[in-house]
């Protein structure tokens, strides 16, 4: 059976009412997926839209000068019912680059430029250098590292370190050991921090010259699909490059109308500056970001409080896996309101006071500070992209395929302006990938899962199919769950507050997700994902000895609840 589909424009940017210059098929014509079906020309590209899926061409709905837009109807399409699929909303046109700008040469020219120097940037740069390319690495700020080393993976867990060694402190009162009060010397504590952040700095500058990368700082943008121009102190400059790599990663997002000339009005970059400790703190956003801040100010002494939009903190996570948390910050942060939003913020002298709306709004609070932690915005739309045909979403993402091609072939993209989930770990695993694609290798992205890591007290993480998605997958599975209640290493440390869930397939017993609650669980989740990524059932990880008395046993306990063979605890009933 043959069914009709209409295969329409899709999303092209902001470009509306393009003008048809070709149409490369007629009625009759058997086309594959990616097959060219027409070509669009706007004043800055000429671009061809590929069919999302193969079949045989019925109606041409369009000619030869008229002016379409996304959504317009180009043709129906006869396919087989069993491969009618929905049309990708992420369809990128491929954009013909034409050949008087695509020979441009710069002032420099390198086989690979690489666009942005953070975690992704600078391992593309270094994997295509040690494949024999010519590199130019971009990076807007004067050092190297982008947002995770000097503003953000790196400096928040230096200052969480610091939050730990207080917090345990104080809980080894209960347990007969008490220390005085701690005394927090903020300028030595930021000193560290700073000395933290430059050993790794300095140390990508050592291997960077070892690799003959050329390094320019400066903010770059694209001039033309071979062309990238990089306003450096020094003056401009252009470079020309046979290939790219986007690694220009993301901003920190913003919620219109607050009173951002306020300095007590803070961001993620803001709070890591540690400038001072204030009494009292409102956290916008119950995400990694904001918990981990939360985490850091509460143990330096402010009172915490944090408004989450949604009903639990830490969406993406299984509600079972925040439990933990949320059951011990409630005990210590001043409060936590789900389902709420921040309104109006209004300035004064004494403080920011706060309008809530919500199922649990409270009235007005005035704070000290305020950290926005709403997330993270892709920089796809602020690098000239568009303007050489390259394709970026309405949310500022540039789509790319399995080797991290963007539309235009030569054109790579890596890490969070690739899309969801925005992590250091996801960019350096596609940058690696992106070089070797250009250096002739087959390499695709073949990741099963990328592990999500929130570095609070305790910590989260999580990895594969939560149960949510499995249940909105209508995917069969099981879930094998120990409480570290039941763990001797827990119960010596005093933090049995932590809980090991398995989520195995009902028929095959393979892993399908994991997560983990609990002191040090973003170093056990590990183990986790390497099951996963090699297929590993509930009996693989049973049978696997683990030393004793670790923590790392409870995903072996977790297998043997999943396996019925547990002596540690009443194995469930079947």
């Amino acid at each position: 059976m043959m069914q009709a589909t209409a295969i329409k424009v899709p999303d092209i940017g902001d470009f509306k009412d393009v003008q048809v210059i070709e149409v490369l098929v007629a009625p009759g014509d058997i086309i594959v997926k990616e097959m060219p079906l027409i070509t669009l020309e706007t004043d800055k590209a000429s671009m061809e839209v590929p069919a999302p899926q193969g079949g045989v061409v019925q109606d041409i709905q369009i000619k030869v000068g008229d002016k379409v837009s996304e959504g317009s109807v180009i043709l129906m399409l006869a396919v087989a019912e069993a491969s009618v699929v929905p049309i990708a909303a992420e369809t990128a046109p491929v954009v013909a680059s034409k050949p008087s700008i695509a020979n441009a040469k710069g002032d420099i020219h390198a086989d690979v430029v690489v666009l942005g120097a953070g975690p992704g940037g600078y391992t593309a740069a270094f994997r295509a250098a040690d494949l024999g390319k010519t590199v130019v690495l971009i990076e807007r700020y004067p050092v190297l590292g982008g947002v995770c080393l000097n503003v953000g993976c790196i400096p928040s867990k230096a200052l969480l370190h610091a939050a730990k060694i207080i917090t345990e402190a104080e809980q080894l009162q209960t347990h007969g050991i008490v220390f005085d009060n701690p005394r927090i010397n903020l300028d030595k504590l930021r000193g560290w921090k700073e000395a933290v952040i430059g050993k790794l700095t300095k140390g990508l500058n050592v291997l960077a010259k070892q690799r003959k990368v050329d390094v320019m700082h400066g903010i770059g943008k694209f001039l033309s699909p071979h062309l990238i121009q990089v306003d450096a102190a020094d003056g401009a400059k252009t470079i020309s490059f046979d290939n790219c790599v986007i690694a220009a990663g993301s901003s920190v997002a913003r919620v219109p109308g607050f009173p951002y000339d306020d300095p007590r009005l803070i961001d993620s970059t803001g709070a890591l500056t540690l400038q001072d400790i204030p009494q009292r703190m409102l956290i916008i956003g119950g995400g990694i970001i904001g918990l981990e801040m939360a985490t850091v100010y509460a143990a330096f002494g402010s009172r915490i409080s944090i408004v989450e939009l949604m009903d639990q903190l830490i969406p993406g996570a299984d509600a079972e896996l925040v439990k933990p948390l949320y059951r011990r910050i409630k005990k210590q942060y001043e409060a936590i309101y789900l389902k709420t939003k921040v309104t109006h913020i209004d300035s004064a002298a004494a403080g920011l006071t706060v309008t809530f709306e919500g199922e649990e709004a409270p009235q007005p609070q005035t704070y000290d500070r305020i950290l926005l932690a709403v997330g993270r915005r892709p920089n796809g739309h602020e690098i000239g992209a568009e303007v050489v045909g390259i394709y970026v979403n309405e949310r500022g993402f540039i789509p790319v395929d399995a080797q991290m091609r963007t539309n235009l072939p030569h054109i790579y993209a890596i890490g969070d302006i690739v899309g969801e989930p925005m992590l250091a770990h996801k960019a350096t695993y596609q940058g690696k990938l992106a070089a070797e694609v250009i250096a002739g290798h087959k390499a695709a992205f073949d990741a099963r899962t990328i592990p999500s890591v929130a570095y609070t007290d305790p910590e989260i993480a999580w990895m594969g199919l939560t149960e949510k998605e499995a249940i909105k997958q209508h995917i069969e599975y099981e879930k094998a769950v120990f409480p570290w209640a039941a763990s001797g290493r827990a119960i010596s440390m005093a933090r049995e507050e932590g809980v090991t869930q398995l989520l195995l397939d009902k028929q095959t017993r393979r892993i399908l997700g994991a997560g983990i609650a609990g002191v040090h669980a973003g170093e056990l989740i590990a183990e986790a994902v390497l099951a996963f990524e090699m297929g590993a059932d509930m009996q693989d990880l049973s049978l696997t000895v683990h030393p004793h008395p670790t923590l790392s046993e409870t995903l072996f306990f977790a297998a043997e609840m999943a396996e019925g063979t547990i002596t540690d605890l009443l194995a469930p009933r079947r």
